[in-house]
């Protein structure tokens, strides 16, 4: 069934008369006083001043009980609610068991009546009744704050006002004693008002559109879950509720007519609202946010249906949450597809919508890792191939070659035959593959926008999406938004008036430089510790090539380049996981600090702040290794330093295997560790935290630990709760676009963390979060926009890469222009690549110390190597930049306008070919709004004739939608 929109917004509550609520006295709310001294609504359990019912009460209201008899009755009048609490151990819960199986209460009189009662589980998500429906609680400990009392009697008493019923249950019930819960029911006439005030769709008639056969049934079954489970309720056309025209609509049943995510959103926008004084021109003074923030309730959450592990022994419950576990948040189903239908009538659309998008995510992921895996596989099989790794492993051309000192003083001279193990490992990512898979990457990542944007349509009409930002901007102003108002303006557009909020010139600048400024701090942080792990590299090179050469380390599995390079990345981690946990509390008070006016707005602002600080955090070290390392060396005897010579910080060279290799190993530092560390706390943190109250849900029997109390024991999914998952992801996709021709195997990690991810995000919000409050959205908002500008910023770096980083055009010029013998080949492409320099002019301060070079390193050497286009000593541009190295130069930038070019061509033409809204959803939302102002016109009709007729006398035809 397609289901009704709805919004926050600033329309004010609706008082109901005192006939739209049912008796208040039978959910332990009496009409009289409010509250006592003691507490609001605290009634005396004392041992014979009980309070009295009537036979007929019991009967009505299906408390958890069985049949007693008089000797049950007697043992329980033995025990009052305040005895109870004083118990502890197995005293203290048998006492409490029997109380609440009996519930039987005692006048004055001494006598006892055997009612036959039906018994409920305390499971259970109804009220005593049974019949009642519980959409929301709250709860509260026992203290003795008059303050708080007051407010919380205030607030609950104008909660009844505007038709909402609650039944409260004592402290003395739970568990630890000392925990208050309110119950929250809304009747029909609450929900039908509220669906009309907020716009929500509800069917009117159903979908007459035949869907289209999938024609690879036979090959998806093993990925593909039960019919009732992907599609729980039939397709309908639906239109905005109208509670005038009620019998327009397809209402069957009342009580299953709202779907559970509806009402609690219902009543949740009704919470946010309630003053919680009795005057009401201090209009801040509401909404259940505030409550929560002081203190006066410690709780307020809809509930889950059932327990998660087993299917609710309530008839009248679907156990939804259980059907959950067992199909989706199990990894036992990883390989199976999402029941988002589901998933979006328990949750919500703003859940469903981004398990939808993160499915989808990875589905495509799954077409990436393939290609990527294929060009890892071409590079280790062309291992014979590589010609300039064979010259470099020999002893008679790599053996020759001896190298430059890598820094001063305790580096010393070596032979280029040295590296020969790193350049194998190089080319496994730096070969002809690597510029087709940056190409491909490019085009990889417009289909995968294209297509969810047609995924995206196709769930907005499916789940009444349609026109929803436009329908519901004006009701989801943010209740703070509100209490900040002090006047109303009038909206040219809709010619009514709105509130608006009154700020000077001065306010809003003074905000804009606080919270700009504050930002622009933060940046400049993140910045300075990344330079500071510059300088950790620079600085700790000469000590690890000291520990290398005393403690004789192999070089040619552990260079200094690589042991400086390992363990920077992993303080690199380190800090920027530090700088997140400071950063997120940070961002959110700047949002708040800018009062936005609606809740888009409010994720909006905080999406941009959060992902420009994540931006700058993550992929700072990766730009750094990337485009700056051994970009700016200089050559012996005029090396840069990096805060001038006498800091003695020589800026560092690339590793001797190629800076490509350093990219790798710094991209899968972070983000692997990123990914692991990300799970262990999605994971472990919650589980941690829920542990006893997980545990003391298993060992309870279902009539002493409630469904309430069971919830309440959970962790809180705030309103914010998917921002750390979509940031998460969203970070992923940056590295998995910005760098991936530095690591074609990043598609295929990401693939494998993001199958584990659904089911681990899964398993924690169906067991270990309470059940959030139901809200919608029509799409992935600003995450959208943010997706599409790395996606273009993905075809520039990754063009950088492959010219600057890796040796690919290096490569392609020398074989195409300077190859001696006039062949297509790499014979000759190490001694091409490399410089001479004297060995005489370096400076002292700069040569070796006494006894660092190795013992084959004596005077007839006068010359060493690096890798540079200069003019060999002697010549008359000694030191100087060759013709080669600008041609080089040219290559690359030539290199770099033509991929760019040809990505952004085919990219826009793709853009351009597949349409953002399939040909089929286009029909059906023409349709729908087509059926929707056809039927309503002939309800109108026939309702006017019917009018007309019983004014004339004449019999009339009921109205039905089906009769239209």
């Amino acid at each position: 069934m397609h289901r009704p929109k709805s919004g926050n917004g600033g329309v004010s509550l609706i008082e109901m008369s005192p006939s739209d609520s049912s008796n208040d006295d039978i959910n332990d709310y009496p009409q009289g006083d409010l509250y006592n001294n003691t507490e609001p609504f605290q009634h005396n359990h004392g041992c014979h001043d009980v309070r009295v019912e009537t036979c007929q009460s019991l009967n009505t209201s299906l408390a958890t009980l069985a049949s007693s008899d008089c000797s049950d009755g007697s043992q329980m009048d033995d025990y009052s609610f305040e005895q109870i609490s004083s118990l502890t151990g197995f005293s203290r819960k048998r006492a409490l068991f029997l109380k609440l199986r009996s519930r039987v209460w005692h006048g004055k009189k001494q006598a006892c009546d055997v009612i036959d009662r039906q018994q409920q589980s305390k499971d259970s998500v109804f009220f005593r009744d049974g019949v009642r429906k519980i959409d929301f609680v709250l709860s509260y400990t026992h203290e003795e704050d008059y303050k708080k009392m007051e407010k919380r009697a205030v607030y609950e008493a104008n909660l009844m006002k505007v038709g909402l019923e609650l039944e409260r249950e004592d402290k003395s019930e739970s568990d630890d004693g000392n925990t208050y819960f309110v119950k929250i029911h809304a009747p029909w006439e609450v929900l039908t008002t509220y669906a009309d005030v907020l716009k929500i769709k509800v069917p009117f008639k159903v979908n007459d559109i035949q869907s289209k056969e999938n024609r690879m049934n036979c090959w998806a079954n093993p990925f593909q879950l039960p019919e009732h489970i992907i599609h729980p309720d039939q397709d309908y056309f639906t239109a905005p509720f109208d509670k005038t025209k009620s019998d327009f609509f397809l209402i069957d049943e009342t009580d299953t007519f709202f779907s559970d995510s509806v009402r609690n959103r219902i009543v949740y926008y009704i919470l946010s609202r309630c003053l919680y004084v009795n005057d009401e021109c201090e209009k801040d003074k509401k909404g259940i946010k505030r409550l929560l923030n002081n203190g006066t309730y410690n709780g307020a959450f809809p509930l889950h249906d059932c327990r998660y592990w087993t299917r609710s022994k309530d008839p009248n419950c679907q156990s939804e949450r259980f059907t959950l576990y067992k199909h989706w948040a199990t990894f036992s189903s990883f390989f199976k597809e999402q029941p988002l239908d589901l998933i979006r009538d328990y949750y919500g659309e703003k859940i469903g919508i981004y398990f939808a998008w993160l499915g989808f995510y990875t589905e495509m992921l799954f077409f990436a890792a393939i290609v990527g895996t294929l060009c890892f596989l071409y590079g280790f099989t062309t291992f014979e191939d590589n010609e300039w790794s064979k010259e470099i492993c020999s002893e008679q051309i790599g053996g020759k070659f001896v190298m430059c000192p890598l820094c001063d003083k305790k580096c010393n001279y070596w032979k280029l035959s040295m590296i020969c193990n790193s350049t194998w490992q190089s080319h496994l990512f730096d070969n002809n593959a690597t510029v087709f898979f940056a190409i491909f990457m490019g085009i990889w990542v417009t289909l995968f926008l294209e297509l969810w944007k047609r995924r995206q349509s196709r769930l907005e009409y499916e789940w009444d999406l349609v026109d929803f930002e436009e329908e519901q901007q004006g009701l989801q102003l943010r209740p703070e938004f509100e209490n900040k108002c002090t006047s109303r303006k009038m909206n040219h557009i809709t010619q009514e008036t709105e509130w608006v909020l009154d700020r000077t010139t001065t306010d809003v600048m003074g905000k804009l430089i606080l919270c700009w400024g504050t930002v622009l701090f933060w940046l400049g942080l993140i910045i300075s510790c990344i330079i500071g792990v510059v300088a950790y590299r620079l600085a700790v090179y000469t000590t690890f090539a000291s520990i290398i050469k005393e403690n004789q380390v192999d070089s040619a599995f552990i260079t200094p380049q690589l042991a400086t390079s390992v363990t920077a990345s992993c303080i690199n981690f380190i800090l920027i996981m530090i700088l997140n946990l400071m950063y997120d509390k940070v961002a959110v008070w700047l949002t708040d600090l800018e009062i936005p006016k609606t809740h888009v707005e409010y994720e909006n602002k905080l999406t941009f702040k959060m992902f420009l600080f994540q931006f700058v955090n993550y992929y700072s070290s990766c730009f750094y290794v990337a485009f700056f390392k051994g970009k700016f060396v200089g050559y012996p005897g005029d090396y840069i330093y990096m805060f001038g010579e006498s800091s003695k910080l020589r800026n560092e060279e690339c590793d001797a295997g190629g800076c490509l290799i350093e990219l790798t190993t710094q991209l899968v530092i972070v983000m692997t560790g990123k990914q692991v560390w990300g799970n262990i706390q999605e994971t472990l943190v919650p589980w941690l935290k829920n542990w006893w109250g997980s545990r003391r849900a298993k060992m309870h029997p279902e009539s002493v630990y409630t469904r309430w109390e069971q919830d309440y024991d959970l962790q809180i999914f705030g309103s914010l709760g998917l921002f750390d998952e979509y940031l998460e992801m969203v970070v992923q996709f940056g590295f998995i676009t910005l760098f991936v021709a530095s690591f074609p195997l990043a598609p295929l990690l990401a693939l494998m963390n993001n199958i584990i991810e659904i089911r681990v995000d899964a398993w924690k919000l169906t067991t270990q979060y309470r059940r959030p409050v139901a809200s919608k959205v029509h799409s992935i908002g600003a995450w959208e926009e943010i997706l599409n500008g790395i996606a273009i910023l993905s075809v520039v770096t990754n063009a950088f890469i492959v010219a600057f980083t890796s040796d690919m055009i290096n490569r392609l010029v020398y074989m195409y222009s300077y190859q001696p013998d006039g062949l297509l080949s790499m014979k000759g492409y190490v001694a091409h690549s490399l410089s001479s320099f004297k060995i005489s002019e370096i400076p002292l301060a700069h040569s070796p110390d006494d006894g660092v070079n190795p013992s084959w390193f004596n005077e007839n050497v006068t010359t060493c190597w690096y890798h540079d286009y200069r003019y060999p000593p002697g010549h008359e541009n000694q030191y100087t930049h060759t013709i080669l190295f600008w041609h080089v130069l040219a290559a690359k930038l030539a290199f770099i306008i033509i991929m760019e070019h040809v990505v952004f061509t085919i990219k826009f033409l793709i853009a351009w070919m597949i349409p953002d809204v399939p040909a089929d959803v286009k029909v059906r939302v023409k349709r729908e709004r087509y059926l929707v102002q056809e039927y309503l016109h002939r309800y109108d009709v026939d309702k006017l004739k019917n009018q007309l007729n019983q004014i004339n006398g004449l019999p009339t035809n009921e109205v039905l939608p089906e009769s239209l």
